[in-house]
């Protein structure tokens, strides 16, 4: 019995490794394949493709790991008390890292796994456009755009600062939440306080 629970210890911590290790490849080179997934995990290929059948249940698996983690912190940003601008900061600040990790789903959303991601993504972006309704509704946030529409502009202006960040480390978090919080129609005194009163 001890040595079934070590041996499935043990495909997890593989199958945890393939992941991190396809997140951080296919961040630099979306395009990378299963062999060079392998390769860089220290596997043979044989071990991915026991794991993840298909890049298509790789990329499912990837988008459903960042799903967990970002509704798990939308959840509990949209159950404070809370404006929804200050919210919205919260959420960007503890957004962050994950932005970093889990960038490449918006690339590989544009492209043949499109409308897989964009599935899995929709508790994500029911949360967003829940937050931005709410900040509406308060006239917090600008009427110009429906809350659907307007989340997901201000939420991929993050993506895209934590992208280009990569290249030249000038930006960063107070950047791209500033940003997001002007096109949600914060005015830019009022986001650059909400962000100073970050810790």
């Amino acid at each position: 019995m001890p040595a079934k629970s070590s041996r499935a210890r043990s495909m997890m911590e593989t199958r945890d490794r393939i992941l991190d290790v396809a997140l951080a490849l296919l961040g630099e080179k979306p395009d990378a394949g299963m062999g060079e997934i392998a390769s860089t995990a220290g596997v043979v290929r044989r071990t991915v493709y026991d794991h993840f059948p298909s890049r298509l249940d790789l990329i499912r698996t990837l988008t459903e790991r960042a799903v967990a983690e970002m509704t798990a912190v939308l959840t509990e940003v949209n159950a404070s008390d809370a404006k929804a601008d200050a919210a919205w900061v919260e959420f960007i600040a503890r957004l962050w890292p994950v932005a970093h990790r889990y960038r490449v789903l918006l690339a590989l959303r544009r492209g043949e796994y499109g409308e897989t991601i964009h599935g899995l993504l929709g508790p994500v972006d029911e949360l967003l456009a829940d937050l931005v309704k709410r900040g509406q509704d308060d006239a917090v946030f600008a009427h110009h755009l429906p809350a659907a529409l307007l989340s997901q502009l201000a939420y991929g202006v993050v993506f895209a600062i934590a992208d280009s960040d990569l290249e030249n480390g000038t930006l960063g978090a107070q950047a791209a939440t500033i940003t997001s919080l002007l096109m949600l129609g914060v005015p830019e005194t009022r986001a650059i306080a909400l962000v100073g009163n970050q810790p």
